[in-house]
This record gives C-alpha cells, sequence and structure tokens, in this order.
C-alpha cells in the first residue's frame, strides 16, 4: 500500500522529506563495482566487453560480432509488423518537428566600442547513445535519443544495446536505422559505456554519452564524466499527478500505475484537495493491479515508493511540486495553465485531463528523456542543444582596442597578473591602422 500523508498534519514535513530520501540515496557497492567495469574495459578494451557481456548478458560475442549491421537493422525492420512501423513514423515525424525548432542560431554583432562579438555553434563529431534492454524494449528511446542528435549535425552517432541471450526487440533495430544511427553494437550495462567513454579496438570512443538506462549504466556515466560529456544521470521513472476531484479515478490510477509499472524503484505520487478522491484512485490502483500484465512490477513500486498526499487547497500545490522536482508532472485540474505558471521545478509538464503522461513517451513530440531524481531543479530534458556546443567569437581592431584595453590592463595588474597586462598595453602602442 502506497503511504498516505496530510499536508495539515503537523509531522507532514518530516514523512514528505522521507519519502524523498528514500529512492535517491547512492549505492557504495555497486559504484565500486561499476568502477572496477570500467577500469577493465579501459585497460583490456574488447576482451573486457565480451567477457562482461558473457557474464551478464549471457551472449557470446568475438569483436567481429559485436556490431549489428544494417543488412541486421533492414531485416529487423522487414518483421516488424505493418501497424507498429506506421505508428513508429507518426512518432519520428512529430519528435522531429519539434526538435528542428531548438537549433540554435550563431549571432555575430558589434558594439558600441567597435568590438566585434558573436558566438558560433558546432556538434560534437561523434555521440553515443545508450537504450535499455532488460525488462522492456524501447524503439522510443531510440527515435528520443538519436533524432536530435542527427538534427544537431551530428556526424557519427552510435547505438549500443544490450542484447540478452542474443535477444533485441526488432522494433528497437528499426526505429535505430529510421532515426539515423550511423553504427549500432550489440553491448549494454557498464561495459558499454566504457566501450563508448574509452574506446577499443572495435568501438571508436565518442565525445557524448546519452540515453537512459538502470543503475549500472547511471553510475557508470557519472563515473565516465570529463572524459566524455554525458546528458544527465537518469534514475527510476517518476510521476508526480495534480488531480482534484473531478476527474475518472481510474483515469488516474493507471496515470500512476504506467511509471510504477517501469521498474520497482520508480515512483508514482498523487497530490489531491479531495480526500473521498484520493480513497478512490487508491482502490483503483488495487483493482488495477489485479489485471494488470506487469503487476508485479508495478505494485512494488506503488508500495515501496507510492504516495497519496491530500492538501486542503491547490494552492498549496506549488511548494510541494518544487520540492519533489518531478520528471513528470501531470496536472490534471480545471485550470492547468494557472497552476503551471506557479510551478519552477519540472521536467515535463502535462495540461489538463485529456493529456496522459504516457502521450509524451510516445508521439507529443517533445523529448521524453527527462531530469529524475529531483534534478529538474537544475537541469533539463534531452534537446539538440545537448549535442552542440557554443564557441565565443571576440575581435579587434586597433581602434577599439584603445577603448577597452586600459580597463583589462587595470583588472590584470589589480590580479598581479603582469603578463596579461603587457599583452595589451604593447598593442595599444600600435598606430591606429597596424
Amino acid at each position: 500500500m502506497a503511504a498516505r500523508l496530510a499536508h495539515r498534519d503537523p509531522g507532514f514535513g518530516d514523512d514528505f522529506a522521507r519519502l524523498l530520501a528514500g529512492r535517491r540515496e547512492g549505492d557504495a557497492q555497486l559504484e565500486s563495482d561499476v568502477a572496477d567495469i570500467l577500469r577493465a574495459v579501459r585497460d583490456d578494451g574488447d576482451d573486457a566487453v565480451i567477457e562482461f557481456t558473457r557474464r551478464f548478458d549471457g551472449l557470446e560475442l568475438t569483436p567481429a560480432t559485436f556490431a549489428i549491421s544494417g543488412d541486421d537493422m533492414a531485416a529487423a525492420e522487414d518483421a516488424c509488423p505493418d501497424a507498429a512501423l506506421a505508428a513508429l513514423g507518426v512518432a519520428a515525424a512529430r519528435i522531429e518537428a519539434y526538435h528542428l525548432r531548438q537549433v540554435p542560431k550563431d549571432e555575430n554583432i558589434v558594439d558600441g566600442a567597435g568590438v566585434r562579438l558573436g558566438w558560433r555553434w558546432r556538434p560534437v563529431a561523434a555521440a553515443g547513445v545508450y537504450v535499455p534492454g532488460g525488462q522492456a524494449a524501447y524503439p522510443s528511446s531510440v527515435l528520443m535519443n538519436v533524432i536530435p542528435a542527427r538534427i544537431a549535425g551530428v556526424k557519427r552517432i552510435v547505438m549500443v544495446v544490450p542484447a540478452p541471450n542474443g535477444e533485441i526487440n526488432p522494433l528497437v533495430l528499426a526505429a535505430a536505422r529510421r532515426a539515423g544511427v550511423t553504427e549500432a553494437y550489440r553491448i549494454g550495462g557498464a561495459q558499454a559505456i566504457g566501450a563508448l567513454a574509452y574506446g577499443t579496438a572495435t568501438i571508436a570512443a565518442v565525445d557524448k554519452i546519452v540515453g537512459p538506462g538502470n543503475a549500472w549504466v547511471a553510475a557508470a556515466k557519472r563515473q565516465v564524466f570529463g572524459t566524455v560529456g554525458i546528458d544527465m544521470i537518469a534514475g527510476p521513472s517518476e510521476i508526480l499527478v495534480v488531480a482534484d476531484g473531478a476527474n475518472d479515478a481510474d483515469w488516474i490510477a493507471v496515470d500512476l500505475l504506467a511509471q510504477a509499472e517501469h521498474d520497482e524503484a520508480a515512483q508514482s505520487i498523487l497530490i489531491t484537495d479531495d480526500e473521498a478522491f484520493a480513497d478512490r484512485v487508491e482502490a483503483a490502483v488495487e483493482a488495477r493491479l489485479k489485471t494488470l500484465p506487469r503487476a508485479a512490477i508495478a505494485g512494488a513500486s506503488w508500495a515501496a515508493f507510492g504516495a497519496v498526499i491530500v492538501v486542503d487547497d491547490l494552492a498549496e500545490v506549488p511548494a510541494l511540486v518544487d520540492a519533489v522536482a518531478p520528471e513528470h508532472l501531470a496536472l490534471a485540474v480545471a485550470d492547468p495553465e494557472s497552476l503551471a505558471e506557479k510551478v519552477n521545478n519540472a521536467g515535463a509538464i502535462f495540461m489538463g485531463r485529456f493529456t496522459p503522461e504516457a502521450v509524451g513517451d510516445y508521439v507529443a513530440g517533445a523529448n521524453h528523456v527527462l531530469p529524475t531524481g529531483g534534478t529538474a531543479r537544475f537541469s533539463s530534458g534531452l534537446s539538440v542543444l545537448d549535442f552542440v556546443k557554443r564557441t565565443s567569437i571576440i575581435k579587434c581592431d586597433a581602434e577599439s582596442l584603445s577603448i577597452i584595453g586600459p580597463a583589462a590592463v587595470t583588472l590584470a595588474q589589480a590580479e598581479g597578473l603582469d603578463a596579461h597586462a603587457l599583452s595589451i598595453t604593447m598593442r595599444l602602442n600600435l598606430p591606429p591602422s597596424g
């Protein structure tokens, strides 16, 4: 049974803090194990990847069988049902249209002192995309990670996907082919992150690694950051649903379970101002858990990390939302726009009674790779901007340097950096035409 909290209770603050802290504690042993894997991959390359893939995925590989070929992808696409491929096409088109609007523009100005200033954007040369496997297959994750990279202009897009016992969902490979993957490898886990970060004889290193994964993958991304860039440390999925009593309780129950079924460590929270409605939702959750195919996973998540919070007034909601900083925020209320304006911390906001979070997972167009574990306080979901870097442009001539240079000389001398100052004063002695 999920936790039940009332905002008016004297002990609410402590109970709420414990609820949030429950999933955010690190695992020192896991971090150590991941460090060992990464060290082995860095030192032994392909041999280490082969050994860990045998151990964790039950798959025997050689360097010659790492890669998933274009023919493999084409055959997988041919094996997919037409309806699934059509749905994939709808999703891809909407994701592409949304992300095309995110492409940043170069800028060049000449300010009042005559200094040329600006910036330019360039894509990273190579991006690694981790696609989860294991408990479920996620072709949607392929689209969400690869399409923004392609739109950004990344030339080399490398997908890694675990293949437990040699199995990869055909729709994952169809999505990779359609999205624009240029290389793909049947490896997963921390060893795949190590291969992308450090490179092996078979897999060249990338510049940035994106994509969600399990705790091992998240720990590996954390540890290779600095050697490569990463998008974020993605934890278990989460949703916070704000719903008033005018909703269908069964709709809200299923929205909560849609996140809970991802992972036993996922978190689903309901905030409502109607205690009777809260009761109905809890009953609907229990009823649905009797029939859902992934009821064991969803039920474990709901029991361990789920919560129902009753407030006296929806005006109390924004502060609670900002404290949670949820990956997904669903506002199933009469006026979602007004409530959303008061919220600062959320990965994505789903507005109104007819916008279930699940539509954002697939076909809304916005990216579903979002900050988790409270990191929406300071980070954003995946976008085209994650695959480009900005370079500043500065140009002075003799006249403009003569205008701004003296102030720089004064500051350099104040900092005791005489060569800095001298590099400017030497040029200030040039004639204006110099």
